[in-house]
């Protein structure tokens, strides 16, 4: 049973920040890889972060809202977690929607 998740992802465009359309049109292409239906993408801009996390004082925001099996979630995950451009992610189960009465 598929369900629906939002990723959201913070990129390190570090040194390349007009790349960041290009790193986004590469992850769309991992998620629809491995199965996964995505139904929008938020680009949400770079962002300051609270407080430097190391080098890195601000990332791309990326909100990928997607359909897919739960166990796609944690390799998705795990894939991320090798890829230099991913800094951070968190995913998200959404709420199914309610059919109108």
């Amino acid at each position: 049973m598929k369900n629906r998740y939002e990723a959201l992802l913070v990129l390190n465009t570090k040194g390349n920040e007009d790349g960041a359309k290009e790193i986004i049109e590469r992850l769309e292409g991992e998620f629809k890889k491995e199965g996964a239906a995505v139904e929008q993408i938020q680009r949400l801009e770079n962002k300051p972060f609270s407080y430097a996390a190391g080098d890195l004082s601000s990332g791309y925001f990326v909100n990928f809202i997607f359909s897919a099996e739960p166990a796609l979630v944690e390799k998705l995950r795990g894939k991320f977690k090798l890829d230099n451009d991913v800094y951070r992610q968190h995913y998200q189960k959404l709420v199914a929607k309610q059919a109108a009465k």
